[in-house]
């Protein structure tokens, strides 16, 4: 199996160890603008499957060179590029996957090139970080096994091991794509109908061992493809977790539209600002993950009924920071994810064509067993009732 990977940041690196140490993987090619992210890889790494590509996706022959390599592509760029990795992909028939793009139409765009890519024999799998992605995959998984689905609640979030004033938070993606998730509506299902609900409301009190009571809210995109996926449940909605009083001092950024968007201040002398892009400015040195430890807390429920019983199943997830080898604990999961389900598309256990969301796709007993042997571990509960 030969792996691309585009994107030598946090999550890419990540992945492309983890290929790297899979026996099934023969070449793993790591792009990148800058290349001294990826040379930092090349010198940790130490492997001879591992290779160095200088690629600037904005150029699209850059990106046809590079992942007409590979058997599948890992899309670790910001999600503006995905539409067009995509594109890339069906083109020079390289299988492609993303960490999402659950923002405005990303998505959605990704998703209407499903025609084209079954037409060439490609998979595309959008929006498959953790949440989305791991969360789609369990619910996925879950859901497979009732015969009818009623409600979905999901709860996710990465979070310092040990929080600092005043944010209780230290950022392990984009803060941009962070500010997005709190300041769109969140999507959900309730009572049966699909409505919006303002992020950073409705929060409720939640607990994990070691770690409570912690406070979890609506934020946007957790739900992503899953809102048509279980269009028909009477329950779906999905909530970022946080350390208590981080989600009251950002709703006080968000009523001041200091993370709006498209927002201009005008100062003195016809200038103009953008108050979110100072409010960024800001948190850096509060948000900073440097020399920080990280944890990744998830539960899924799903319910329903099997056999006119009814039954819920729930899977949960507590990862922490490799102190050993310096890795994050949202890129340990976020990595295997995708180098897993990359292998799977490689080795042909998935052999589905077209644009196909990972709750519909991504086989969720060997995803889970493949977690396992990298040492992450989802525990599964049943109850019936």
């Amino acid at each position: 199996m030969k792996i691309g990977i585009l994107g030598a940041g946090f999550m890419g690196k990540e992945a492309a160890m983890d290929a790297l140490n899979s026996e099934g993987v023969e070449m793993v090619g790591l792009a990148d603008v800058e290349m001294d992210h990826v040379y930092e890889l090349v010198e940790l790494a130490q492997s001879e499957k591992l290779f160095p590509f200088e690629v600037d996706a904005t150029h699209t022959e850059e990106l046809e060179n590079f992942m007409q390599q590979f058997d599948v592509v890992i899309n670790a760029l910001f999600y503006s590029f995905n539409e067009t990795v995509a594109k890339v992909g069906i083109d020079v028939g390289t299988h492609v996957i993303d960490l999402g793009g659950h923002i405005g139409d990303v998505t959605d765009n990704v998703l209407r090139l499903n025609d084209e890519a079954v037409e060439k024999g490609i998979t595309i799998i959008p929006d498959l970080g953790v949440a989305p992605g791991m969360i789609n995959i369990l619910t996925g998984y879950g859901a497979s096994k009732l015969e009818k689905v009623e409600m979905i609640k999901l709860y996710v979030g990465g979070i310092p091991l040990r929080p600092e004033a005043p944010l209780g938070y230290h950022h392990v993606f984009s803060m941009e794509g962070l500010l997005d998730h709190y300041t769109d509506p969140s999507t959900i299902i309730r009572n049966g109908k699909r409505e919006d609900v303002l992020s950073l409301s409705e929060p409720e009190e939640i607990y994990f061992e070691k770690f409570g009571p912690l406070e979890a809210f609506h934020t946007s995109g957790g739900t992503s493809t899953l809102l048509d996926s279980f269009s028909d449940v009477h329950t779906l909605e999905y909530k970022t977790i946080r350390y208590p009083g981080h989600r009251e001092k950002f709703q006080l950024f968000v009523d001041l539209q200091m993370t709006d968007r498209y927002l201009f201040v005008e100062l003195e002398d016809d200038q103009y600002v953008k108050p979110r892009e100072v409010l960024l400015k800001v948190l850096e040195p509060f948000v900073d993950p440097t020399d920080k430890e990280d944890v990744v807390l998830l539960k899924a429920y799903i319910s329903g009924k099997k056999a006119d019983v009814d039954t819920l199943l729930s899977y949960e997830l507590i990862t922490y920071y490799d102190k050993a080898r310096e890795r994050t604990a949202m890129s340990q999961v976020t990595g295997a994810t995708v180098s897993i389900v990359a292998q799977l598309i490689a080795s042909g256990t998935i052999t589905e064509r077209g644009v196909v969301p990972p709750e519909k796709i991504v086989p969720g007993k060997q995803y889970i067993a493949a977690l396992k042997e990298r040492g992450i571990h989802i525990k599964e509960h049943r109850m019936t009732f």
